[in-house]
């Protein structure tokens, strides 16, 4: 009854500066046959950040083509910026078996739960309080003080919706959170509705 490993998709959300970039470097150490899904946006690239590698940059006008041609899995305008997910990759992913890992907002996870819900596990991640976040943000020293007003008013609205999730974690000690989110990743690729019931039970009677 041995099974292959099922393609499946793990979306963290949370607010910005909470950690995730970091927790997810840890995760990578201890999963494989992953695939991160990089979003694409029409935001200016920050310092160091490379087309391709951080994120799809692209114009207003691309992205507004790309959304008439339905290539979107999920798309949100966010801070005056379109982020989306575009639909080829993930598919090629999880044909080959593997976990797509997706970091994006509370709009984008709903929208993926209503088309793909029985891939999909989710996790919350937070810091332990507002004011936590607040001196994260500011100790980047990546945006301006407008910017990081925004991050933190859009932060208040997230966190409201932390119950639509499967899972959550306050990321106050990394290692502690890393492991917790490794624990996620691999009980994501064993879940009961990613595989096919009548070719279980056949083998299972074999």
């Amino acid at each position: 009854m041995i099974e292959e490993k099922k393609g499946a998709i793990l979306i963290l959300s949370g607010p910005s500066g909470c950690g995730k970039s970091t927790l997810l470097k840890e995760v990578y150490k201890d999963i494989s046959d992953y695939y991160f899904s990089i979003s694409t946006t029409t935001r200016a690239p920050r310092t160091g950040e490379q087309n391709g590698v951080d994120y799809f940059f692209v114009t207003k006008e691309e992205f507004e083509k790309d959304i008439k041609n339905d290539d979107f899995l999920e798309y949100a305008k966010v801070h005056d910026n379109y982020y989306g997910t575009s639909l080829k990759p993930i598919n090629k992913a999880l044909e080959e078996g593997k976990l797509v890992i997706f970091d994006i907002d509370v709009q984008g996870h709903e929208i993926v739960r209503n088309k793909l819900d029985s891939i999909v596990t989710s996790v919350f991640i937070t810091t332990p309080s507002l004011k936590v976040l607040e001196e994260r943000l500011n100790a980047r020293n990546t945006d301006s003080s407008d910017i990081i007003e925004k991050r933190i008013k859009n932060a208040k609205g997230e966190v409201e919706f932390f119950q639509d999730y499967d899972y959550l974690i306050i990321n106050d000690n990394l290692e502690i959170a890393a492991k917790e989110l490794v624990c996620i990743a691999n009980i994501t690729r064993i879940k009961t509705k990613l595989y096919e019931k009548d070719k279980i039970i056949s083998n299972w009677l074999n």
